[in-house]
């Protein structure tokens, strides 16, 4: 992992590589030059993989406090079931969208039908803290279809709002703070404005090539954008990218699968994780351990 500032302030971070459950991920956030971009803490790039049949991905049960987590693929499908009851299959383009408050356990696996014939995965998972106010509240669940995200397509430009608001429009997702989630898809040679109208921007380039102004883009490298500056996305080829951003929420800290503005809460979950005294999945009986 490392990070480095550039001649026109862009903050750029490469991803630190992990490995979840044999899933290749990139991870450019949290990092140790940027610990979070609006409410953003954690953002997992899922990359390209593929699964022989009998495979797949396999996250068994585990614990959350203090976030909300949203998943939306490019490719394949994901099993998403929790401790709230909801069994629900997600797609390529949909939003999972968990929010945990005080307590919640789920599961995220390849469908058994997947599993049978072979499946290819590919997508982004990302945390947004929630508002301290929030943080011991109720958790929930939902699930939006693609068909119900805005978008807009106009010269070579096509966005897709995941979650907030921005370029004039807003997702039926809803968020607990001021958030800014576009997938940003441009042909060669497309130009598309990126407006101040969030306090903290970053663009994330998941395939081709692209300018902010004047500078290139890293390729699977998080761009933070300086506040209050407008800046011009310049497409030099078929590019594919996600803007995340919106207001911060203040320091956060990220213990295993727990967020909190207190640590105090943070180690209340650890230790009713650890004496199962947590909400389970129905139907569910592994789950992972507390780690040391």
């Amino acid at each position: 992992m490392s990070a480095n500032h550039n001649a026109t302030g862009l903050l750029l971070i490469r991803p630190r590589q992990e490995d979840i459950a044999g899933q290749p991920i990139l991870r450019p956030l949290p990092s140790a030059k940027c610990r979070s971009v609006g409410p953003f803490v954690f953002f997992d790039h899922i990359l390209e993989q593929t699964y022989a049949p009998g495979r797949g991905l396999n996250i068994d049960q585990h614990p959350h406090i203090g976030l909300s987590t949203l998943t939306y693929l490019f490719e394949g499908q994901l099993q998403h079931k929790d401790s709230l009851g909801s069994d629900q299959l997600v797609k390529p383009g949909e939003v999972s969208w968990m929010t945990a408050g005080r307590a919640v356990a789920h599961i995220e696996r390849t469908p058994a039908t997947l599993q049978k014939t072979g499946s290819r995965l590919h997508g982004l998972q990302v945390w947004l803290a929630l508002p301290a106010a929030d943080e011991q509240g109720e958790p929930s669940y939902s699930h939006h279809p693609a068909s119900k995200l805005p978008r807009s397509e106009a010269m070579g430009v096509q966005i897709c709002l995941i979650a907030g608001t921005g370029f004039c429009l807003e997702s039926p997702v809803t968020v607990s703070s001021p958030t800014l989630y576009a997938e940003l898809k441009l042909a060669a040679g497309a130009r598309l404005a990126i407006p101040a109208e969030h306090p903290e921007r970053a663009l994330y380039l998941i395939d081709g090539e692209a300018l902010l102004d004047d500078q290139a883009l890293p390729l699977r490298g998080l761009a933070v954008l300086p506040g209050g500056e407008a800046f011009t996305l310049s497409a030099c080829g078929e590019s594919h990218l996600v803007l995340i951003g919106g207001q911060p929420l203040g320091p956060r800290r990220i213990d295993w699968n727990f967020v909190a503005s207190d640590p105090a809460l943070i180690e209340q979950a650890r230790e009713r994780w650890r004496n199962n005294e947590w909400p389970k999945v129905p139907g569910e009986t592994t789950r992972i351990e507390l780690p040391r």
